[in-house]
């Protein structure tokens, strides 16, 4: 493993701070020091950096850059493949030897823009159940982590062709929810919860696109469940567009992920711990995990 991580302020007496450096290093153990900046040049702090040994292929230092885009770590003599990567960047490798006792200046990792995936050809897109997944993961009140998802939806995509102009609206059947537990299952789809008697559907509609840059969009709209509406934006990466699949179809894919709090849909979990009831708790994270096939050239909103 590696000895350990260490990120220091970039100094004007180099030789000084390489010198106290190479002192406190452990016995036989060497430094690798970089500093990585953006596309502009400028110091990158936040950065990712992987530190693999080329003979085992064990990852020996793992961290990130300072706010000054500095990272080091103290390693054993050998010869290691470093990675640097940043959200929307393009990764860099490179290999280093690492002497026992030597304290080299920082190298310097320039990131460059990541390349652009084509976006989807306007039109109709439809979701493909087999190949797409609405998961969901929340606090068991006083214990751990629930793992559920929706069995049965359909939701679909008009990709205008600007893409910020584009519209998703996906349908849910509420009584689908499945924790892999029939006893909670049936708690949750009761009137306690999300009452699927009164309101079978969970309904969620896109109002905008917003590019953040890279792969990353913010997809604002309405969800409405449990007989209320709020608003809701899914933290979004799209992933691109492949032919595949049994028929060879046109298909794009996008993962998407939101915070939801139970109680903006009147679902009150209060009530249920007052009768002395173990449920799920306040805040559920939500994942759409969506393969979408190219349907029609036209551009209604899926589904109807």
């Amino acid at each position: 493993m590696g000895i350990g991580l260490l990120r220091r302020r970039r100094s004007r007496g180099a030789s000084a701070g390489a010198s106290g450096l190479t002192a406190s290093l452990p016995a036989g153990a060497g430094a690798y020091r970089c500093e990585v900046v953006d596309p502009m040049g400028q110091p990158m702090g936040g950065a990712e950096i992987t530190v693999t040994a080329l003979d085992s292929h064990r990852v020996l230092a793992r961290g990130t850059t300072d706010p000054y885009g500095l990272f080091m770590a103290t390693l054993p003599p050998g010869t290691y493949s470093v990675m640097a990567t940043a959200e929307g960047l393009t990764p860099a490798r490179e290999n280093v030897d690492i002497a026992a006792g030597a304290v080299p200046p920082p190298a310097r990792i320039a990131l460059l823009p990541a390349r652009q995936l084509e976006l989807p050809s306007p039109g109709t897109w439809l979701f493909d159940p087999p190949h797409t997944a609405i998961r969901f993961i929340a606090k068991h009140v006083g214990m751990a982590h629930v793992h559920g998802r929706f069995t049965r939806f359909q939701g679909g995509i008009r990709i205008a062709p600007d893409m910020a102009d584009s519209q998703v609206s996906v349908r849910i059947d509420a009584s689908s929810i499945n924790t892999g537990n029939k006893t909670r299952d049936n708690h949750l789809r009761s009137a306690d919860f999300l009452d699927v008697e009164r309101y079978p559907y969970i309904d969620f509609a896109s109002t905008r696109f917003v590019y953040h840059g890279g792969q990353k969009w913010t997809l604002h709209g309405t969800l409405t469940m449990h007989g209320t509406s709020r608003s809701v934006g899914l933290d979004t990466t799209y992933l691109g567009t492949v032919n595949g699949g049994y028929e060879q179809e046109l298909r794009c894919a996008a993962l998407a992920k939101t915070e939801l709090h139970r109680e903006d849909f009147t679902l009150n979990w209060r009530s249920m711990l007052a009768r002395g009831i173990a449920v799920v708790g306040p805040t559920v994270q939500l994942e759409l995990d969506v393969q979408a096939m190219y349907r029609t050239p036209d551009t209604p909103t899926p589904p109807e």
